[in-house]
C-alpha cells in the first residue's frame, strides 16, 4: 500500500474562532511571505531560517534594506526606516548579530548626518512613491524617530560598532531635551531607553517622559472617551495612542507610567479591535491600497505579540 504521508501531516489546527486562528487566516490571505514566516515563528513554533531568507529579498548591496520593507516608502533604495524594520525582524528571531549586522552598521554610518545620527528618509527616496505624510528633503535633519529604535535594538543585542557612540550620544541629548512631543517620537525614545546600558540614567529619563506623556495627553487612558484626548498635528483623525503602544511588554520602563487599570483597559481595547477578517486595523493615514494591506499584517502580528506578552489568551 502506498505511503500516504500521514505521519508528516501538520498538527491539528486550533479552533477557528480563537484570535490567533482568525489572524492566521488573515495572514495567509493577505500577508507578504516575510510576515507569513514571522507569524509561523511567533505563534506556530516555526524556525527562524525562513524568516531570515525572506528578509534577504529586501537587502541591498550597500548593507541597507529597501523594496518597501516599510510599506509607506516604495521603491528599491535603502532607507533608515527600512533598515530599522529589518533589525526588528532579526531581533524578533534571535538573529541580530554577526556579519549581517556589521554590514547594517556600515550602511548606517554611510547615511548618517553630520552629528552621527539618522535621518528618517534619505534623499535617494526622491522620485519613488512615498506616503504624503513622510517628507523627502534634500538635506534631512537627524531624527530621534529613526535613530532611537535602531540604537536601542543594537544595544539590546550587545552589538558594538563605532557608529553607535555618537548615535547613542545623540539619542541621550534628544530624549533628555524633549518638551513638546508626539506619540511616535515617544515610542522611539522608549525603544532607546528600554535597552541602553546606563540603567539609572534611563530610568530617570523615562520617569520624566512619563510625566510629559500624561501632561500632554499623549496616551488615551479611557478608550470609551477618546474624544477627550487630542490627536497630534499631522496624524489621521482618531489616530490615538494607548498605554500598550508605549509599554509593549510588562518589562518596559513605560509600564510604570500607567496604572494597572489603565493598562487593562487599553489591552481590552486592543483585543476588541480585531476585525471580522481576523486582522487588526492600521490607525495611521491610508494613502494607497497596497501599503495599507501590507501594514495590516505587521500590525496584526504586533497586536498578538503585545496581548501575549501581558498574558492575554490569544489561542
Amino acid at each position: 500500500m502506498a505511503d500516504t504521508g500521514a505521519s508528516a501531516l501538520p498538527p491539528t489546527p486550533p479552533p477557528p474562532h480563537t484570535p490567533v486562528a482568525r489572524a492566521e487566516r488573515f495572514v495567509w490571505l493577505t500577508a507578504r511571505v516575510l510576515e507569513q514566516h514571522l507569524f509561523a515563528h511567533h505563534f506556530r513554533g516555526g524556525p527562524a531560517d525562513p524568516v531570515e531568507t525572506a528578509l534577504d529579498a529586501y537587502r541591498n548591496g550597500d548593507g541597507g534594506y529597501g523594496h518597501a520593507l516599510e510599506p509607506d516608502l516604495r521603491g528599491p533604495v535603502s532607507q533608515p526606516l527600512h533598515t530599522a524594520r529589518a533589525l526588528r525582524v532579526l531581533d524578533a528571531v534571535g538573529r541580530c548579530a554577526g556579519q549581517r549586522v556589521e554590514r547594517i552598521c556600515r550602511y548606517l554610518t554611510s547615511v548618517s548626518t553630520a552629528d552621527g545620527a539618522l535621518p528618517a528618509v534619505h534623499p535617494r527616496q526622491h522620485g519613488y512613491p512615498t506616503a504624503p505624510f513622510v517628507p523627502v528633503v534634500a538635506d534631512p535633519p537627524s531624527e530621534l524617530l529613526a535613530t532611537g529604535p535602531v540604537v536601542g535594538l543594537l544595544h539590546r543585542n550587545e552589538v558594538w560598532h563605532a557608529w553607535m557612540f555618537r548615535a547613542t550620544d545623540f539619542c541621550w541629548q534628544a530624549v533628555e531635551s524633549l518638551e513638546k512631543s508626539h506619540p511616535y517620537e515617544i515610542e522611539a525614545a522608549v525603544a532607546f531607553l528600554d535597552a541602553v546600558p546606563d540603567r539609572p540614567r534611563a530610568e530617570a529619563a523615562a520617569d520624566r517622559l512619563g510625566r510629559l506623556v500624561r501632561a500632554q495627553g499623549l496616551a488615551a487612558l479611557d478608550p470609551d472617551r477618546l474624544d477627550a484626548y487630542p490627536v497630534s498635528p499631522g496624524y489621521a483623525p482618531g489616530e490615538h495612542h494607548f498605554p500598550y503602544d508605549y509599554a509593549r511588554t510588562p518589562g518596559s520602563l513605560a509600564r510604570a507610567w500607567f496604572t494597572d487599570d489603565e493598562v487593562a483597559r487599553s489591552l481590552d481595547h486592543l483585543a476588541a479591535q480585531q476585525e471580522e477578517d481576523g486582522g487588526w486595523p492600521v490607525r495611521w493615514r491610508r494613502w494607497a491600497p497596497a501599503p495599507a494591506l501590507e501594514a495590516r499584517a505587521m500590525v496584526t502580528i504586533e497586536a498578538l505579540r503585545t496581548l501575549a506578552a501581558y498574558g492575554r489568551t490569544i489561542g
